[in-house]
């Protein structure tokens, strides 16, 4: 089975994101990604990935999970679900149409003394899709680019990264 979303990724690193943010702009960056998919309401569509660095509480060592998921809900209001899900849930929301913030964390998960190389210490990107071969899982994510470079669709092995990773879904609730 494969599901592959066609969402349009964005670079941290745009020349429209200010300097000082660029570094630790990834949290922004991927919510701005998601939205810009999800949402039909202009005002929030219209919201760059500065206001979004400052309204979701982005810092220079990053944006904590829990800062996105409140600010997100204080954003998009009671219509819509922001919680933190499982890796099942994560899987189920891509077969759904909705990408989800997927976020790399070796730091506060007690991984950085573990001897094994993950493919990000510490980053937020969009999960864009996933595919099973030959009973493994692999994650599509974009990821949200590099100085002078747009961000481009990657595919990884899930049990590479597993202790590392955590998943927070966007979901219009449905009335």
């Amino acid at each position: 089975m494969r599901v592959l979303l066609n969402v349009n990724g964005r670079s941290q690193y745009s020349s429209d994101i200010r300097p000082e943010y660029q570094n630790s702009a990834c949290g922004p960056t991927t919510a701005h990604v998601i939205l810009n998919y999800l949402c039909e309401d202009e005002t929030i569509r219209t919201k760059d990935v500065n206001e979004l660095y400052k309204f979701l509480g982005g810092t220079k060592i990053g944006l904590f999970k829990w800062r996105m998921i409140r600010n997100l809900r204080r954003l998009l209001g009671e219509d819509w679900c922001i919680e933190e899900c499982t890796l099942t849930q994560a899987i189920e929301q891509l077969r759904l149409g909705n990408p989800v913030a997927m976020k790399f964390d070796v730091y506060f998960t007690g991984q950085f003394l573990k001897n094994y190389t993950p493919l990000y210490k510490y980053h937020w990107v969009p999960l864009i899709g996933y595919e099973i071969k030959d009973n493994e899982l692999y994650l599509t994510i974009h990821d949200n680019g590099g100085r002078n470079r747009d961000s481009q669709i990657r595919t990884f092995k899930y049990d590479d990264n597993r202790k590392i990773l955590s998943f927070v879904k966007i979901e219009k609730e449905k009335h």
